[in-house]
């Protein structure tokens, strides 16, 4: 892919934009997605440190008794605790009211210092989480670490869509969602080992570990350029010239250059953008969308499984160190899988993975559902089953998992960041992450008390809107591929039911170059 040519083109009479993959792109791309390891750290580390003896102990003695009954006590209940799930879910909340000060910080600062500051929280965070000796001091830990996930996920994707060649958006996106997955399996890895250090103190060494993830972005963001349109928007129009011939590999960029230009200019027009963004409605399918697919993304119950997948393998009968190890492969099929979006998003295009992930998803949600059922019932107290269930349950589990990660994995992330006009592109991407993070929290919060409730119940739950999500994408959701990010307006203007939003003549004046006029 590196250096290869490309021109924008397309049936509809779009605009042309020279340019070719180089190098500095794809190392830039690189290191930027690199923000994801931060996210995907602590959505690994968190399940395996809660299922830890040691840091029950510790912090959590009354789920620690329950855990030391083992059988004797309903499985189903075993670790609830909302204490507990506070541990892990409270990173959530500073996680969604940290995004919309990013937001204001991306617009005026830019990308670049949003990720250096989001490195710079989550490196305190893991040094308080590390040196925890009292449940204040480990969430004030867990705070900043919230922090510096809302800094990060605010401006990553955004950088990543504006900064790469239109026909590789989706391919270079993708890079942030595979950081992710890799975060998520380093830490399994991390857990499983710590787990065997004597003396207890192998959760420290699992928090702890979060400054490494943090480290690589802090430094990262430092040699980073900032994206063109982020350099416009911001009043250095000959730095971004010079950087957007850089980044293209060749010295015509008359046209690209043309167009964001124009886009700035539009977006200096807009003075309120949260106000026009929630109100405007030509901004409806943008407000709509970055809404309904984070929180989609969440629903899928997917986090469930990540972060909490030790102690549901501990539920299902695994030993700790089974469960672990569980964990370690679900979190490679996580990797694997994602590889597959890396391939197929912008040769295939987006609907095409987002159904057949909701399909997949769907399918084996409830086979996990039916195989809980069989083993636990609706008593919670555990039936003698064969070697060849647990297989059976880890399979199941992998296949739900590999689903995710090359459809609503990368995508939930791709698509809202890709979809946006300049003037609320910051905006949308704070509501994106502020919805994520709500949802994050909710599910996180009340996943143990629903298990609880609901037993395995809670897996039907879980795809039933995995269902209703996946009949969203086949009415509401257009394909973005090949199209350049200045040029989206007219995916909303083709699609059947948006093009009720969006006023032709408007969208006649923007291909002109002419300022939008505002549709209330």
């Amino acid at each position: 892919m590196a250096g290869g040519n490309f021109i924008a083109s397309d049936s509809e009479g779009g605009v042309e934009y020279p340019g070719k993959v180089t190098r500095y792109v794809a190392i830039t791309c690189f290191m930027a997605a690199t923000g994801g390891l931060i996210f995907g750290y602590d959505i690994g580390i968190s399940g395996g440190v809660t299922s830890m003896a040691p840091f029950l102990q510790r912090f959590f003695m009354p789920v620690y008794r329950k855990e030391a009954l083992n059988n004797s006590t309903n499985q189903y209940c075993k670790f609830d605790s909302q204490l507990l799930t506070l541990f892990t879910s409270s990173l959530y909340v500073a996680a969604l009211v940290a995004s919309v000060v990013a937001s204001h910080v991306s617009k005026k600062h830019g990308r670049k210092l949003t990720m250096f500051l989001g490195g710079l929280f989550f490196l305190i965070g893991a040094v308080l989480n590390a040196a925890a000796v009292h449940i204040t001091m480990l969430i004030l830990g867990r705070i900043l670490l919230g922090v510096g996930v809302g800094f990060a996920n605010q401006s990553v994707p955004i950088y990543l869509s504006e900064i790469a060649p239109y026909k590789h958006r989706g391919t270079f996106n993708v890079l942030f969602q595979l950081a992710i997955t890799f975060g998520i399996l380093i830490a399994n890895i991390v857990n499983f080992f710590t787990n065997k250090i004597s003396g207890g103190w192998g959760w420290r060494v699992s928090l702890g570990g979060a400054a490494v993830p943090a480290l690589v972005i802090l430094f990262s963001s430092m040699f980073l350029s900032d994206s063109p349109s982020s350099l416009i928007d911001r009043g250095k129009a000959d730095e971004a010239e010079q950087l957007l011939k850089k980044i293209r590999g060749i010295d015509d960029v008359k046209a690209e250059f043309k167009d964001l230009l124009e886009a700035s200019e539009a977006s200096r027009k807009v003075e309120k953008p949260w106000k026009n963004l929630l109100k405007v409605r030509k901004y409806r399918p943008q407000l709509v969308l970055s809404t309904l697919i984070p929180s989609f993304q969440q629903l899928t119950g997917i986090n469930v499984v990540m972060f909490y997948a030790p102690v549901l393998f501990q539920t299902l009968g695994f030993k700790s160190n089974a469960s672990l190890m569980s964990a370690v492969i679900t979190g490679a099929v996580n990797v694997c899988a994602t590889f597959i979006s890396v391939y197929c998003t912008d040769r295939f295009g987006r609907r095409v993975l987002l159904l057949w992930g909701g399909i997949l998803m769907c399918v084996f949600q409830a086979l996990v559902a039916f195989a809980i059922g069989w083993k636990f019932g609706t008593t919670g107290v555990a039936t003698v089953l064969p070697q060849s269930y647990a297989i059976l349950v880890v399979f199941c589990i992998c296949v739900f998992v590999a689903a995710f990660a090359f459809s609503w994995g990368p995508l939930g992330w791709l698509v809202p960041s890709e979809i946006s006009p300049l003037e609320v592109r910051s905006a949308a991407q704070c509501v994106t992450v502020s919805m994520n993070m709500l949802f994050t929290f909710g599910v996180a919060q009340i996943f143990l008390k629903m298990l609880c409730w609901m037993k395995f119940g809670l897996f039907i739950f879980f795809a039933a809107f995995v269902f209703v999500m996946t009949l969203f994408v086949y009415f509401y959701v257009p394909e973005t591929k090949n199209i350049p990010i200045e040029e989206m307006s007219r995916v909303w203007r083709e699609h059947w039911y948006w093009k009720n939003y969006v006023d032709n003549d408007d969208a006649e004046f923007k291909s002109q170059g002419k300022p939008a006029k505002e549709i209330v």
